[in-house]
């Protein structure tokens, strides 16, 4: 009997709508995550000196630390946003979707 309401969920075109729905989603934050970091460590890699250089010329702090700041603060940021949607549209389309299983 489990086998048959597995299923009936995989076959629902709103579940799959919900799947595809998700993982697009997922990548797209995934991807923007992954060029921010590596974009980061690149600069570090091949071009300390950008990040050496003083935010102004009485200052000790480098153009490195806000934007390691930011590389941080933007991974909680795009969690926020998938949370986000996932507790509005995602939560929406599985409760249609446990609703008409039912």
């Amino acid at each position: 009997m489990e086998k048959t309401l597995v299923d009936k969920i995989k076959n629902d075109p709103k579940y799959q709508d919900l799947v595809s729905k998700r993982s697009r989603f997922a990548w797209t934050l995934s991807i923007i995550m992954l060029i921010i970091y590596y974009t980061f460590i690149m600069v570090i890699a091949f071009s300390p000196q950008t990040f050496a250089l003083k935010i102004s010329a009485t200052s000790v702090i480098t153009i490195g630390i806000p934007i390691g700041i930011f590389v941080i603060l933007s991974a909680f940021v795009l969690t926020g946003i998938y949370v986000w949607r996932a507790n509005s549209e995602f939560d929406e389309l599985t409760n249609q979707i446990k609703a008409e299983i039912k």
